[in-house]
């Protein structure tokens, strides 16, 4: 086993005081973060191992709480060690949504994840004020991983004066775009690897990132997911019956379809620049190739959002400039 494992292992048995259990590994995620399933006298348990010095488990901790409270099924906290970044969470299972969507299980899965959410986003903001905001410094670094790791350092590209100006008046409009959206709790990574398939559906993970933000942010991480994609005009009606029930909640005042459709396509694009970059520094700087795999789906979002908007026709131009069209077919 390794130091974490040990530690992990003894701070079980020693503090926590469980006998005669099993670990094994449950899952790992993009961070420094890990995951091990206990069995503990038949039943199981999630232990978290995060490294302090790399991961701060209070975010975590007080999210869940406020998210149990809204009534979402996410992991109970049952023990936690913030020094050593140990927590020992509820199971919600081993199923995530990604290997158990198909054609004939969309509309229900997604039918209770679109539920949840709309319980989220019906959060009142004065009780999320401990939340980040989603704000034009945030929106716009982060886009900026897609230049710096995907453009530069994967694809090997030097842009030159006017190519960068172009990129960077893109992301300044996306920035814009995305802020002019009602603001609501946001996730920040609701999709198919972060939902579980259990009782109470769906289980909801990878929350600690939570921010106060546009109202279509995690809407795009479910519909256009970087792990999974579905026909435009399928998604394009889940997009219309959300604007409908947000409307109904009282959620948003704003009727108008096709503005909601804007700002969901604009969101996306934001995100998927966002990600690509995450994916290309996930393999060059951490050693984790695998999400390569899923830069083609999520490129091939923005290619085909881009070329749809007039604010980005000259960032349509520039991706077909750089990057060949074989890396954005989805």
């Amino acid at each position: 086993m390794d130091a974490r494992l040990q530690q992990l292992t003894a701070w079980l048995r020693d503090e926590l005081k469980l006998s005669e259990f099993t670990i094994a590994p449950a899952s790992a995620d993009a961070s420094f973060r890990r995951y091990f399933r206990v069995n503990h006298k038949g039943q199981t348990r999630i232990a978290m191992d995060a490294p302090p010095e790399k991961e701060d488990c209070r975010p975590f901790v007080g999210i869940a709480r406020l998210l149990h409270e809204l009534g979402l099924n996410v992991p109970e906290i049952l023990e936690a060690d913030l020094g050593q970044g140990f927590l020992l969470l509820s199971d919600l299972g081993s199923l995530p949504y990604l290997p158990a969507l198909d054609a004939q299980s969309v509309d229900s899965l997604y039918g209770d994840a679109l539920q949840a959410l709309l319980k989220l986003q019906s959060c009142p903001l004065p009780a999320s004020y401990s939340f980040p905001l989603y704000n034009e410094a945030l929106l716009i670094n982060e886009m900026g991983l897609f230049r710096a790791w995907y453009l530069e350092q994967h694809m090997g590209l030097h842009l030159n004066a006017t190519q960068q100006e172009t990129l960077q008046t893109a992301f300044e409009y996306l920035a814009q775009e995305a802020l002019a959206q009602p603001k609501v709790c946001v996730h920040r990574d609701y999709h198919s690897r972060n939902l579980m398939v259990c009782r109470d559906n769906p289980g909801i993970l990878d929350f600690q990132d939570a921010v106060i933000g546009p109202i279509t942010y995690d809407l795009v991480s479910l519909l256009r997911d970087c792990y999974i994609s579905w026909p435009r005009v399928q998604v394009e009606a889940w997009v219309r019956d959300y604007h409908r029930d947000v409307l109904q909640r009282g959620i948003i005042e704003m009727n108008d379809p096709e503005c909601f459709l804007r700002w969901f396509d604009l969101m996306g694009v934001q995100r998927h620049l966002k990600a690509t970059g995450i994916f290309a520094r996930l393999n060059h700087r951490d050693g984790k190739p695998g999400y390569l795999n899923d830069i083609p789906r999520t490129l091939g979002y923005v290619r085909e959002v881009a070329v749809r908007y007039d604010g980005l026709a000259e960032f349509a131009q520039l991706l077909e400039s750089l990057i060949p069209v074989a890396a954005v077919r989805a």
